[in-house]
Formats: C-alpha cells, structure tokens, sequence
C-alpha cells in the first residue's frame, strides 16, 4: 500500500467515526441561537430608545441600520430571538395608547414579525 492510499484509509476511518463521537460528546449542549435580522418599524424603535431595556437589547437597537421608507423609516435589527422577543415585550405599552393608532399598528407589524420568527425556529 503506497503512503497517499493509507494516508486517505486513515482520513476514511477517522471522518466515519468523528460524526458519532461529536453527536455523543455533545448531546447535552443545546445549540447556540443565531442571530436574525427582523425590520423593526420605525414608531417602535422611536418608543423603544426611550424605555429601559436590558444590555443586550439596547446594543441590538444600537446596532441596527436605519432604512428609509416614505414617510417614516424602519431600523433592521440584527440578534438572537430571544432579543427580539424581549424587545417585543417591551412594547407591550403601546396597545394601551387610544391617542397613536398608527404605533399600535406598528407593534402588531413588528409582533407578527417575530411571531413567524419563533414558527420557522425547531
């Protein structure tokens, strides 16, 4: 047997067998959450940057990347879900507005963003 064959027998053997031992060492260890990028309405973001939220959130409205649309604008916000919904708590608030229809409108858009977001998760 020449050195490049035994060289990939080798390489054959250990990636049959590299699966079934990294599945095993890491059953217990749930999965990371990826980030998402939702579009948050702009009367939402503007409601939101005047309440307190939690680091994490506060760094992913931060973060976000303003993008124009008419009259208004929406900021496309980058995080894990469990942000997102956090962050839809938070703006649980503005059902309660009678006087603004136009931001409870934007918190149902933004709620039924996430809400399809949580669906498409396993």
């Amino acid at each position: 047997m020449s050195t490049a064959s035994a060289a990939a027998a080798v390489r054959t053997t250990v990636a049959d067998l590299l699966p079934e031992h990294t599945a095993a060492d890491h059953e217990d260890t749930p999965t990371p959450e990826l980030p998402v990028t939702l579009d948050m309405p702009g009367k939402v973001a503007d409601f939101l940057r005047t309440t307190e939220l939690a680091d994490a959130e506060r760094a992913a409205l931060d973060s976000g990347v303003s993008v124009g649309r008419g009259q208004g604008y929406t900021l496309r916000v980058s995080a894990v879900p469990d942000v997102h919904r956090g962050l839809l708590s938070r703006c649980q608030p503005l059902d309660d507005t009678p006087a603004i229809p136009a931001q409870r409108k934007a918190r149902r858009e933004y709620e039924h963003r996430v809400n399809t977001l949580v669906t498409e998760v396993p």
